[in-house]
């Protein structure tokens, strides 16, 4: 059930990653936001209310609403014209929690490909707290082209995988996965990182009440 989430998701991080770029106003970007932030919760909790005492359920239930309540929380932000800090301070609890899941993929699941993904989510969710948090404006471009270039391989591919039941998971399939993603993001430091100092149009709509 979670693979479904996970497919859409792919699609708002891409969308995200565009409004970071300035391709895609603020206000357009909230109603996929609050499409998927609600469908990031509502995933979860039917699967809490199926888990009964299964305790693997419960677990996989619980990492889907850090993405819910963080999709959510732009959604609602970017239509209010709400300040950013407060999304970019839980994009921080996100990030540690992800570590976490990470964690818990590579030894209690035994998972490292999703031990891999969850360790690039953390990293995305450190650069979304950087730039709406502290406001690091010189990293929203290099932080936009991360969220474009990893949602597709961290979200849709391993969701169409699981749910056509070709999801394999091993040492070394992780490795080939973290390798790849690590080229990805050094495209996006490529990419994004020589435009550095250009204020970013959603950090600007966000905050245009409060400079």
């Amino acid at each position: 059930m979670g693979s479904v989430g996970l497919l859409y998701v792919g699609a708002v991080l891409f969308l995200n990653g565009l409004m970071l770029l300035g391709a895609v106003p603020p206000r357009s970007a909230a109603i996929l936001n609050l499409f998927v932030g609600a469908l990031q919760c509502v995933i979860p909790t039917a699967m809490l209310l199926q888990a009964g005492t299964d305790t693997g359920v419960v677990l996989a239930a619980s990492g889907l609403y850090l993405f819910g309540f963080t999709y959510l929380y732009v959604g609602i932000g970017n239509l209010a014209d709400l300040d950013p800090r407060g999304v970019g301070w839980f994009s921080a609890f996100v990030a540690a929690a992800a570590v976490v899941y990470s964690l818990v993929s590579f030894t209690v699941v035994h998972d490292p490909v999703f031990g891999v993904i969850w360790l690039a989510w953390a990293g995305l969710w450190t650069l979304f707290f950087l730039v709406l948090g502290t406001g690091r404006d010189d990293l929203a471009r290099f932080t936009g082209w991360t969220a474009l270039l990893l949602s597709q391989p961290t979200c849709t591919l391993p969701a169409f995988l699981a749910l056509t039941g070709h999801a394999p998971t091993s040492p070394g399939l992780a490795a080939l996965w973290a390798v790849g993603l690590a080229l990805l993001v050094a495209i996006a430091a490529v990419l994004g990182l020589p435009a550095a100092g250009r204020r970013s149009p959603f950090h600007r709509g966000l905050t245009a009440t409060t400079r």
